[in-house]
């Protein structure tokens, strides 16, 4: 018979509370508004139209770690406005703890407007000017939030300007403190930095602290001026610093590859029939992010991190069957349903 507790919870709902508690990923930055064309293939001036769509790659991975199964919190601001608004609320329907969620009655929400080529990739016009996650104050981070996370999710664009790169900068002293495995995606914006060189000093700036990094292959040209992405020479003498737990490399279609202290290889991409890349790295992010909040012995032991890695190259194809990020992030069935079928095939 199940035991209850003074809180009304059976003991085994407690447990499962009390494991959600410890496997949480805590994401920190931008939540915003992408307006993506309804046809792909155009410029801006020539989209007939957009469709609305929440996105901000923090925000991304906060809630597809949430749809696989996982527990998340987001740290950001939005504006006191309709968009902010809905925004909070997608994340909380997406079970996403928002508790740590503020509102800037004086700027806007962030809007992003996405174009999207022909061949699926992404350009992007920002209206922030500034918008209200650039006005997180260090005051305004939830400490306690932070301390009981397994992880500590951010990316770079928090980094640019101040209060937030400020907020940023206390929030990861206290993650470290506290003990939690840090997990940094540069998402290299160029568009949105004074410069070139603004933006590889940024991105730089935090690069030793991180226990885990995932980087595309344009980042790696871009942060090491102009080398070659598959070199591994290059990504272990520039890129790979001594406390990193992990060094993913993603390649689009073609899968990822990784380096730990121990070993390193690489684990192929499945093939679909891309329609917008939105959110693609975001999904593979949170793919690998659940599988290590839930086992962190996955650093260590390569076949399990082999294992976790194709789980994650699974979570961002199917995302890029979809436009849009956050609806297009598969859940857990979506991913299973998915190996299955490609074994059917394989068979």
């Amino acid at each position: 018979m199940a035991q209850f507790t003074p809180s009304g919870k059976s003991g085994d709902l407690k447990q499962e509370d009390d494991k959600k508690t410890s496997e949480l990923v805590v994401c920190l930055g931008e939540l915003l508004i992408d307006f993506v064309p309804t046809v792909g293939g155009v410029s801006l001036a020539e989209a007939p139209a957009f469709k609305k769509a929440p996105g901000g790659a923090p925000a991304n991975v906060a809630v597809g770690i949430s749809r696989l199964g996982g527990s998340s919190a987001f740290i950001g601001k939005v504006g006191k406005d309709e968009f902010g608004y809905m925004l909070c609320d997608i994340l909380k329907q997406n079970f996403v703890d928002t508790s740590a969620v503020r509102f800037d009655s004086e700027a806007r929400t962030a809007l992003a407007f996405v174009t999207l080529r022909a061949d699926g990739e992404r350009e992007f016009l920002f209206f922030r000017n500034p918008s209200a996650d650039m006005l997180l104050h260090e005051s305004e981070i939830d400490k306690i939030l932070i301390q009981k996370a397994k992880i500590f999710h951010y990316g770079s664009i928090s980094l640019i300007h101040d209060p937030c790169k400020s907020a940023h900068l206390a929030a990861l002293r206290i993650a470290k403190e506290s003990g939690c495995i840090l997990s940094y995606d540069p998402n290299l914006r160029l568009a949105l930095w004074p410069s070139a060189e603004a933006a590889q000093k940024g991105i730089m700036s935090v690069w030793d602290k991180a226990d885990i990094i995932k980087i595309s292959e344009e980042e790696i040209t871009f942060l090491t001026k102009g080398d070659d992405p598959n070199d591994d020479d290059v990504v272990l003498k520039k890129l790979f610093h001594p406390d990193l737990k992990l060094l993913i490399v993603t390649q689009g279609s073609e899968g990822c590859r990784y380096y730990t202290k121990k070993f390193k290889g690489r684990v192929a991409g499945v093939k679909v029939n891309p329609i917008d890349t939105t959110g693609a790295g975001d999904a593979f992010v949170s793919g690998i992010l659940y599988n290590i909040a839930s086992d962190q012995s996955i650093l260590q032991e390569e076949e399990q991190l082999r294992k976790a890695l194709r789980f994650a190259n699974i979570c961002g194809a199917i995302t890029v069957t979809k436009r849009g990020a956050i609806p297009a992030l598969p859940n857990k069935e979506a991913v299973a349903q998915f190996m299955l079928e490609a074994t059917t095939i394989n068979t």
